[in-house]
């Protein structure tokens, strides 16, 4: 979750570096003008000053050989260091060490164009290293590509892909090379050359890493059957391959027969109970079979008790990626938000623009937040308090955010301290790779004083001065404003937490935001007590009680008045799999309730609306005592 600076920013911090980097040339300090070229390179390794300081320096130092010394390798080395190792090397005519350096730059940090270097692009390079030197650089850079790769990554590795190409082309009897050029040439989207160059890899060496790799490939290239078979017959050759075993079994669940891929992982766990990708594939299995969130819960327990088995947290990213809550930041239905995309995808609307927005019923006054946000002159005004009173909380509460004068809605709580608002700035996100990794990217806002995430949840502060924030700003400024709520409640979630839960101030702020007066906010509270019940398990309980409060009243009001925290209300519930299946039933029941209802509204009247499912009566009491 790390925030990139502007192209100019870094071309200014390098050139910054390249200029000392000369001075100290010019003074004979070479160690610091290594120090000042290793950091231009980290920065922006594409400077044309910076390669001709590089040069200047190996000049200075007597030479390629004599400059080596000066950007030592070990097992730590920085980055910027290692890549102005590896263009010395290529200086020196080293080519194959030149290529697998560059190779683990990329390993390290595929989003630089690291292999935008005019020595790759030599004509003659192909025909100046070694076939297995270069099989090797492949794997190293694949290993940490994401498969395929985000297409905005592809264009800073793509030179290199190019380069691997030409190196597998001269060598076509190369199994090895070709194989692993066909995992590089996969991720960066070109499945049928990726399937030429697997094919030609397994039929020169029809063992295990050619047949991974053609399954992969056409996998990729939509050809599933065919990937199952050629794995099935690389399993047949060697059953012991409990990885392949569970890729066979994966394979399956991705072509809609997921209890044959169980059938498989029982299999394996049969003879490894602690298989480290088996156990976590399992759950994502049965997760393809009853949908949900008790799978992706146990996923996240998988990977608490067993932080080693790293696939488990893969998959659970894959599994809740795009989905509310779990891996994003919903979006907001308010009709003033509605209305303020009108206006901003205007080109007459400028941030000077006096707009007057008017809303028939009282809204969610973090709403307004957005539009004071995005339109600091407008205005807004707001018709009928309808009942259940949407300002009232649902009992007595010792934190407000937000007091009314009739229906004009203002902060309750003072604007955070400047150093708070940028701190929190710059940890809110509007996606995230799971529930647990969300709570744990918080934790740094654990010494935020109490009063400032209180305070940030009515004073956001503007987007970061990012392409993703400029971005929000501009289109869709309510995802931020609901980002900077969600992880101020996330840095409430970890105030104190050397008190225990049931007497703790995290729990009675946290339960103050989710039952009080109808806003983002309840959304965003309710969001830090479920990834509080996600990661300590003794708490599960408690929140799904207090969830339960809120839904139960939910259930009520939106059957007399529209409630726009409905869906979240409802997909947190969803998120608490260890409650009553009455309550689940409810939760599901009001989304399909609310699916059916905005259809209807967007078709236009042909009828009576639906009429919202009730909650039973006494379910709270039943399930929780009343408590």
């Amino acid at each position: 979750m790390e925030h990139a600076e502007s192209h100019d920013d870094r071309r200014l911090a390098a050139e910054g570096e390249v200029a000392m980097a000369r001075l100290a040339i010019d003074s004979e300090d070479l160690p610091h003008a290594a120090d000042h070229l290793a950091d231009a390179m980290a920065v922006d390794p594409q400077l044309p000053e910076l390669h001709e300081a590089l040069a200047e320096f190996c000049a200075r130092a007597g030479g390629p050989a004599a400059a080596r010394e000066h950007f030592p390798l070990g097992e730590q080395v920085y980055l910027g260091t290692l890549v102005c190792r590896a263009h010395i090397e290529a200086v020196a005519g080293d080519w194959d060490t030149a290529v697998g350096l560059l190779a683990s730059a990329i390993q390290f940090e595929p989003a630089t164009p690291w292999a935008h270097a005019a020595w790759l692009a030599r004509e003659d390079l192909p025909g100046l290293v070694s076939a297995d030197a270069v099989a090797q650089a492949a794997a190293r850079a694949s290993g940490s590509l994401a498969d395929p790769l985000d297409e905005e990554l592809r264009p800073a590795v793509e030179p290199f892909e190019a380069f691997v190409r030409a190196v597998a082309d001269r060598h076509p009897r190369h199994p090895l090379l070709l194989a692993l050029a066909s995992g590089l040439t996969r991720r960066l989207g070109d499945t049928a050359r990726a399937v030429d160059l697997a094919e030609r890899a397994h039929r020169l060496s029809p063992d295990y890493l050619p047949a991974v790799m053609l399954g992969n490939a056409l996998r990729a290239h939509g050809e599933p059957g065919r990937a199952l078979a050629v794995w099935e017959a690389e399993l047949a050759r060697d059953p012991s391959n409990s990885y392949l075993a569970v890729d066979i079994a994966e394979l399956y669940g991705s072509t809609g027969r997921p209890a044959e891929g169980l059938r498989r992982l029982e299999r394996v766990l049969a003879v490894e109970p602690e298989h480290p990708k088996a156990a976590p594939a399992r759950h994502g299995l049965r997760h393809a079979v009853d949908g949900g969130t008790a799978e992706l819960l146990a996923l996240a327990d998988h990977h608490r008790a067993h932080p080693e088995h790293e696939y488990a947290a893969e998959l659970l990213s894959r599994l809740s990626r795009h989905q509310p809550w779990l891996g994003i930041v919903p979006g907001a239905t308010e009709a003033s938000v509605n209305v303020l995309h009108q206006f901003l995808a205007s080109s007459d609307t400028t941030r000077d623009s006096h707009v007057a927005f008017t809303a028939s019923a009282l809204e969610p006054p973090s709403s307004l937040s957005v539009l004071l946000l995005a339109l600091p002159r407008a205005t807004v005004e707001y018709g009928a308090i309808l009942e259940p009173d949407p300002r009232v909380p649902l009992r007595e509460v010792g934190i407000r955010i937000w007091d009314y004068d009739e229906t004009v809605p203002r902060p309750a709580v003072a604007p955070p301290s400047a150093a708070s608002a940028e701190l929190i700035r710059d940890t809110a996100e509007i996606a995230w790779p799971g529930l647990p990794a969300a709570y744990d990217h918080a934790v740094r806002l654990a010494q935020v004083p109490l009063d400032d995430l209180l305070g940030v949840l009515a004073h956001p502060p503007a987007p970061r001065e990012d392409e993703l924030g400029r971005a929000l700003l501009a289109h869709q400024p309510e995802l931020w404003v609901r980002a900077v709520q969600a992880f101020a409640c996330l840095g409430i979630a970890h105030h104190r937490t050397d008190q225990p839960w049931a007497g703790s101030d995290r729990r009675r702020v946290l339960l103050d935001l989710l039952l009080g007066s109808e806003d983002w906010v309840v959304e965003a509270a309710g969001f830090a007590l479920v990834a509080i019940a996600w990661t300590q398990p003794e708490t599960r309980a408690d929140v799904g009680a207090r969830l339960l409060e809120r839904l139960d009243y939910t259930a009520g009001a939106v059957r007399h008045r529209e409630v726009t925290i409905l869906r979240s209300v409802c997909t947190l519930v969803r998120a608490c799999p260890w409650l009553d299946e009455d309550a689940l039933g409810l939760a599901e029941s009001l989304l399909e309730w609310d699916e059916r209802d905005h259809a209807t509204e967007q078709a236009g009247p042909a009828g009576p609306a639906p009429e919202a499912p009730a909650a039973r009566p006494g379910l709270l009491k039943r399930l929780f005592g009343g408590r």
